[in-house]
């Protein structure tokens, strides 16, 4: 695939795929961008792209479509909805779903696609807008290998992709991951309130902590973000509600209990009750201390979006 050549329409270009899709400008390739709000589109034109007034027609003039949409029903409502992409896409082209969505959405898309000799891969995410930003995302794809190949040179400035499985196993493993995640921002809030409130510095038991058996990604960015009292997303808790909602769904599905993913979906759940939707997922820190007052992780005043 020819960068020169290979026009990229990207639907969706929010905090994520706005900054996807200049990681992929800067790598040479030509990006054709929607977004439901115009202006973010527009935002990217400094940089080389070119606007589409409509998703459908984003993808008529991509050889590769990727969307970046905010979960699986804005997913099935652009591509095969009222916003028609799916009927304008080309034979031979390819189709990347990079959005979080159900595995059996995906497996959906991927026989619809079939159908029409249009090649279809899920590929979620994970890094957030850090890893947007710096082109290093972890990259879980589902689909087939040939289709995994032929998009490996679109996946390249954007991180690191791995081939999980067949259609709807990049979601799969997006669930896994999104469990891991939501989980241990959990556990990483307890631990720190518990620190707080026994009398130890949060930040020096963070210290400690990095470098063992407990160190993680989440105690080393959201252990930091909750010290600082820092909740601008980043990530935001109805997302992780929308994620660990699917997870239990499909879990159950599969005959399966998973009672920290439950656990996890119940606090986030009246994270956002309480007004926390649109914090940072390290706010989950938020509604523990609010289930025990008057416990506060430090005195540093809280950083809300607006």
């Amino acid at each position: 695939m020819e960068q020169s050549t290979a026009h990229v329409a990207v639907l969706g270009v929010g905090l994520m795929g706005s900054r996807m899709a200049r990681n992929l400008l800067a790598a040479g390739f030509p990006v054709i961008a929607w977004n439901r709000d115009r202006t973010k589109a527009e935002s990217l034109v400094a940089q080389g792209a070119t606007v589409a007034a409509t998703p459908a027609e984003a993808a008529s003039r991509g050889v590769v479509i990727v969307t970046m949409l905010a979960n699986g029903p804005v997913v099935e409502s652009v591509l095969f909805g009222t916003e028609g992409a799916a009927e304008a896409v080309s034979p031979g082209a390819l189709v990347i779903d990079m959005s979080s969505a159900p595995p059996e959405l995906a497996r959906d898309h991927a026989r619809r696609f079939a159908a029409r000799g249009i090649a279809y891969l899920d590929a979620p995410v994970s890094g957030g807008t850090v890893g947007a930003e710096q082109g290093n995302l972890a990259i879980m794809v589902g689909g087939d290998h040939a289709a995994f190949e032929r998009a490996a040179p679109v996946f390249a400035p954007l991180g690191r992709a791995t081939l999980v499985g067949p259609a709807g196993s990049g979601q799969i493993a997006k669930l896994a991951n999104q469990a891991i995640v939501a989980v241990t921002i959990g556990a990483v809030a307890e631990a720190l309130l518990m620190a707080a409130m026994g009398g130890a510095d949060p930040a020096a038991v963070r210290d400690a902590i990095m470098g063992g058996f407990a160190d993680s990604r989440v105690l080393t960015l959201h252990g930091k973000r909750m010290i600082l009292r820092d909740f601008i997303p980043g990530g935001p808790a109805d997302h992780q509600v929308k994620d660990c909602a699917t997870i239990v769904a499909t879990a159950q599905a599969a005959g399966l209990t998973l009672p920290f993913a439950e656990t996890a979906l119940a606090l986030f759940r009246d994270l956002v009750a309480h007004g926390g939707g649109r914090y940072d997922h390290s706010a989950l820190l938020l509604e523990l201390e609010r289930r025990n007052p008057p416990a506060r992780l430090g005195i540093a005043p809280d950083r809300l979006p607006a």
